[in-house]
Formats: structure tokens, C-alpha cells, sequence
């Protein structure tokens, strides 16, 4: 018997020594990744030059690179869609509201608060028309998709006006809304048709060969019109006002296909992009609540979100699906551009035919390389860096746990000296995770105790930022009243701890508001429950 007990006390090892760590908590549930989410995160954001004053529009040209220009107080920026740098300017005299290019590229039309709609030849920089017949602010200004003579535009005078650009005259002048007209677009597959909103809470859809000048079909959205965009079918249309973004089927007769309330303010900016070259066409949204929300229009449901710093004006997509700009209040130009997948492509198969060549090479050197046998004299010759065989035997060796002082500390069994260590280093999960340990080894009183006037200041600092803490509160909250009840007379009267002991009633006071209010809100949905329970 004793021959066995002296056996187990030498098989018995001393057991290892493991760092105190915080408690795991739980992770946040992750939203499960969707192709609308992996492409439109795909957008490298890339910086762009402050414009200071708001950004109205952003208008992409349909002809390749897809130069991008951006409305600013009063100043039109041209921007390259591959270098994102400002290569041209044009200035106004008032505020310009809207931006368009032709169907070619070459000319490009803006609107400002003058009233006045300007043709500017983009190479040259130069003014070639300046139409004035609005007799208030003009804001929008639209080329049809493939007419290069005629524009569209509307203002806060109500009247929707269709120029012959050539002749530099209005060729008719169609009344119908009763407010301020506010925006339009144009028709993808027929140039003489084009819609438009008002704040008189209607969109009307004009032919232009319609010799009457009246409106072939008119849609009440609900609410102010702020922006109008045809969908690529170009038999529907989607209507942005206050937080709600509507798609209408014209064909059907004005019929309304889906609705959607995903903002929490005013929907500022449509625009269609494409998924890809081949993708699926999605509505992209943005508001003044900073979000940017892409809606898949067919199913009637938000696929993307994504949140900018400032409350955004205007979003434009370039037609080749490679580059997205966002426009924001304070003058910030958000963009962001996709990689060239074919430039990529065929830098990795430059990078694989090198790899290739150098494995080929270090191939054939370790075949000309003679086996190590021990029958050689350089067997009995290894040293240190001399790499093991497939056939040999590698024996790991175990790493060695790195504790921190005061886990040393704690192993020394020192727990004052401990808790004032991981105290002086300012990480709460470690501060709490000291604690616990002291709780568990029941020493967590004698060490509060035993604290001098400096290190009790330092403790009641922690406990007065982190005590209402609702992942530390449960431990804190405890600890809080026993702190105050054992040291109380070192506390009181103390000019040290005064500033110190004001700050913790104020947050025991916020908190327990908290609480109450919790408490009423409980109070107030507890009946709506057993209600809907039943």
C-alpha cells in the first residue's frame, strides 16, 4: 500500500498556471452574406477634395472613361472617373441646381437659381447657350437619352419647359402642376416622353408630340416629390418623397408595384445602378438621415445599407458599373470605385508563370542534392539549422504560458498588490477579471481593506466610471457599497475623494432614472402583450 501511495506521489505533476482573463461574452449576430452585400462593399472608397459648399447633383457621362460632373454652389466640377481628380471647372452666377451630359458626352447642361439653363461644350470649356425664359429658380435640366437638339427642364415658377437647343427657344411650354416643380427625367426608350414631380404632391408624364400640351398620365405620391427616376424597362418610374420611395408601373396604368419607408428623413436622390455588366438593376436611394439604401425593386425589399458621415444630396453610378459617387451637405464627395478585374487577372497569371519557373528550379536542385545517410561524415556534422528528413520524428516542445504582473501576483498570492497592478494599467475587462478572482478566492474584502489612501482613490475612480457599466454592473454595483461601507471613515471629509464621490452619485442618480423610465416603458407595453397573447 505504501509502495503504491509513494508511486502516485511521484507520477503526480504540479498543474499549469493560466492567466486571469475576462469572461467571453457572446457575439453579435452577423447579417449573413448576400451578393448585393459583397458587391456593393466591394467599392474601394477613395478620397476627393472637400467642395466646402453642398453637393446638388452628380451626373456620369454615358460615353467611356465616364467623366463625372458634380454641382456645388456655384461651380460644376469635372471629374475623372479613373484618377477621381478635378480636371475642368465652369462657373455661374447663382447656385446651380442640376447637371446633364448628352447622349455623346460632348456638351453638358446645368441649371442654377437664376432661372437660367446653360450649354457648356465640355473639351473646350465654353458656354455655347444660355436659355432664359424660367421666371424663378430652375431646378432641373435633362437631354433625352439619345436626342442630341431638344433639353427638358422645369422650376419653382411650375412650368415644365421643352428647348430646342439649337435655336436657343422653348418650343413649348407645358403647365399643369400647381407648386414648385422640383425634378424629371426622361424616358430610356422613347425621347419625346419624360415625367415630372412637384411639391403639389403629383407626377405628370408629358409626350412632347402631343399638340395640346397636356399630360398623358398623372400619379399623386403622397407627399412633396424630390426626385423621379424611369427604370431601365422604361415602363415604370420610382418617386422619392419625405422618407418613402415608391415604383410605379405606367404601363398598367399608373398602377403603384411597391412601396418602400427604409429612411428615417426626406429621401433627397434616385438613381439606378447595375450589379455588374451582367447583373441585376437596383434602385439606389439616399437621404438626409446618411444612409445610402439600394432596393431591389422587383422584390420590393432593401438589399444594402450603408451609412456616410453628413446627410446626403445627391448619388450618381457610372453605366459601366465601375465607379459610385455620393454627394454630401457639408461639401464632402463620398466616392468609391471597384477594381479592374481584368488588370488584376493578368497580373496573377504573371505572378503564377514566375512562381512556376522558380519551383521548377528548386526542383531540379534538390534532386541534384545527394540523400544524408549515416553512412556519411556530414551526417555526424548537423547542427542547429539543419531541417529534419519526412522520416524523422519531431517532438514539439510546449510554449511556455506568458502571464502578466499581475498574474504573477496572483500566483505569488500577493492579491492587494495584484488588484492595484491591473488597477494602474486601465483596461476594465482585466480590472473585472482581477475581481472575480479575488471573489472567488474570498480576499477581495481584506484587500479593499488594506488599501492606502492613493491606491483607494485609484480603485474608487474605476468603480465611480465603470459601476453603471451594464457588462461590469453586476460585480461593480456590489463592490460599490461595500467599498463605501468598510471605508467610509477614510473616505468622509477627504478634499481628494470629494470630486470623486460627486461624480459617482451622479451617475447612481442617472442611472436610477434610467431604470424608472424602463420600468414605465415596461408598465405601458406589459398590457399590449397579454393582449396580443391572447
Amino acid at each position: 500500500m505504501e509502495d503504491e501511495l509513494r508511486v502516485r506521489l511521484n507520477d503526480h505533476q504540479p498543474s499549469k498556471i493560466f492567466p486571469v482573463k475576462p469572461k467571453s461574452t457572446p457575439k453579435p449576430l452577423s447579417k449573413p452574406e448576400t451578393p448585393d452585400s459583397r458587391y456593393w462593399s466591394s467599392f474601394k472608397p477613395h478620397s476627393v477634395p472637400n467642395l466646402v459648399s453642398s453637393v446638388s447633383a452628380v451626373a456620369f457621362s454615358p460615353i467611356h472613361p465616364h467623366s463625372f460632373a458634380v454641382a456645388h454652389s456655384t461651380t460644376v466640377s469635372l471629374f475623372s472617373s479613373n484618377t477621381l481628380t478635378a480636371s475642368r471647372r465652369f462657373s455661374f452666377k447663382d447656385v446651380v441646381s442640376s447637371v446633364s451630359f448628352r447622349s455623346d458626352g460632348a456638351l453638358l447642361a446645368a441649371s442654377d437659381l437664376s432661372g437660367t439653363v446653360q450649354v457648356f461644350d465640355v473639351k473646350e470649356r465654353m458656354a455655347l447657350r444660355s436659355l432664359r425664359s424660367h421666371k424663378a429658380a430652375a431646378r432641373f435640366v435633362k437631354y433625352p437619352v439619345h436626342d442630341k437638339l431638344h433639353l427638358v427642364s422645369g422650376g419653382d415658377d411650375g412650368v415644365v419647359k421643352y428647348w430646342d437647343v439649337a435655336g436657343g427657344t422653348v418650343i413649348s411650354d407645358l403647365i399643369g402642376h400647381k407648386d414648385y416643380v422640383r425634378c424629371g427625367d426622361c424616358s430610356p426608350v422613347n425621347d419625346s416622353m419624360f415625367a415630372t414631380g412637384a411639391y403639389d404632391h403629383t407626377i405628370k408624364v408629358w409626350d412632347a408630340r402631343v399638340g395640346n400640351s397636356k399630360w398623358i398620365a398623372e400619379i399623386n405620391h403622397g407627399a412633396p416629390v424630390e426626385d423621379i427616376v424611369y427604370l431601365p424597362s422604361g415602363g415604370m418610374i420610382a418617386t422619392a418623397g419625405l422618407n418613402s420611395v415608391k415604383v410605379w408601373d405606367l404601363i398598367g396604368g399608373g398602377r403603384m408595384v411597391c412601396s418602400m419607408e427604409s429612411h428615417n428623413k426626406t429621401v433627397t436622390c434616385l438613381s439606378v445602378g447595375r450589379m455588374g455588366l451582367e447583373g441585376e438593376n437596383r434602385l439606389v436611394s439616399v437621404a438626409l438621415d446618411g444612409y445610402m439604401k439600394v432596393l431591389d425593386y422587383g422584390r420590393g425589399k432593401v438589399t444594402y445599407s450603408m451609412r456616410f458621415p453628413a446627410p446626403l444630396m445627391s448619388v450618381g453610378l457610372s453605366p459601366d458599373s465601375s465607379v459610385r459617387v455620393v454627394g454630401g451637405s457639408n461639401g464632402m464627395v463620398f466616392a468609391g470605385k471597384k477594381k479592374n478585374k481584368a488588370r488584376d487577372e493578368e497580373e496573377k497569371k504573371k505572378a503564377s508563370v514566375v512562381t512556376s519557373f522558380w519551383s521548377m528550379k528548386s526542383e531540379v536542385d534538390e534532386s541534384r542534392r545527394r540523400a544524408l545517410r549515416p553512412s556519411y561524415f556530414r551526417y555526424f556534422q548537423r547542427g542547429q539549422s539543419e531541417k529534419p528528413s519526412k522520416d524523422d520524428y519531431l517532438v514539439k516542445e510546449s510554449k511556455g504560458v506568458k502571464l502578466t504582473r499581475h498574474d504573477k501576483l496572483l500566483k505569488k498570492f500577493r492579491h492587494k498588490e495584484a488588484l492595484v497592478s491591473v488597477l494602474e494599467e486601465k483596461k476594465p475587462a482585466e480590472v473585472v477579471a482581477v475581481m472575480e478572482e479575488l471573489v472567488a478566492r474570498r480576499k477581495i474584502v481584506k484587500c479593499v481593506s488594506n488599501l492606502e489612501e492613493g491606491e483607494l482613490g485609484l480603485l474608487l475612480s474605476f468603480l465611480q466610471r465603470y459601476c453603471t457599466v451594464e457588462r461590469y454592473s453586476k460585480l461593480l454595483m456590489a463592490l460599490t457599497k461595500k467599498v463605501l461601507e468598510t471605508r467610509g471613515e477614510d473616505i468622509n471629509g477627504k478634499e481628494e475623494f470629494k470630486g470623486i464621490l460627486r461624480n459617482l452619485k451622479r451617475e447612481v442618480n442617472q442611472e436610477i432614472k434610467i431604470q424608472q423610465s424602463l420600468l414605465e416603458i415596461q408598465g405601458v407595453i406589459a398590457p399590449l402583450m397579454r393582449i396580443a397573447g391572447r
